[in-house]
């Protein structure tokens, strides 16, 4: 049996009925990438110093315009998402916050259940560091 697939990319994101964590696993995913992408450019940006003052006072220059000021922040909002939902995860992970075993009778209460008041208190705490980032990059 074959199926068509006529989403086409946009299914990857909006394929399914998916749950929350669902999408907060992709979003651990990219911003893992986006970290792993600056951290490149990052030490490609300061092997600058090798050739120079006037090399890296050059390199300096051009990195210090608004679209890279835009850009930091969201290397910072990467950066705590990916740490914040990390620890949510290795908290999963060593199983806590999954509720104690029962027997399972119908209607099924899967765990991801119980894992939701944890998720919904990070993803705040991450709102929160977020706005308080918005608060120095941009209004200090």
């Amino acid at each position: 049996m074959r199926y068509n697939n006529r989403l086409g990319a946009k299914g990857w994101v909006i394929g399914g009925n998916y749950s929350i964590e669902r999408y907060l696993y992709i979003l651990h995913r990219v911003s893992g990438l986006a970290l792993i992408f600056y951290l490149m450019c990052h030490l490609i940006l300061t092997s600058f110093r090798i050739a120079g003052a006037p090399t890296w006072e050059a390199a300096m220059a051009f990195v210090s315009g608004p679209f890279f000021k835009v850009g930091e922040f969201l290397v910072m909002c990467a950066g705590v998402y990916h740490a914040i939902n990390g620890l949510r995860l290795i908290i999963i992970e060593l199983g806590y916050c999954i509720g104690k075993p029962e027997r399972q009778e119908y209607p099924y209460t899967p765990s991801i259940k119980k894992q939701r008041p944890l998720m919904y208190l990070l993803m705040l705490v991450v709102a929160a560091l977020v706005a308080v980032s918005v608060v120095d990059f941009f209004i200090m």
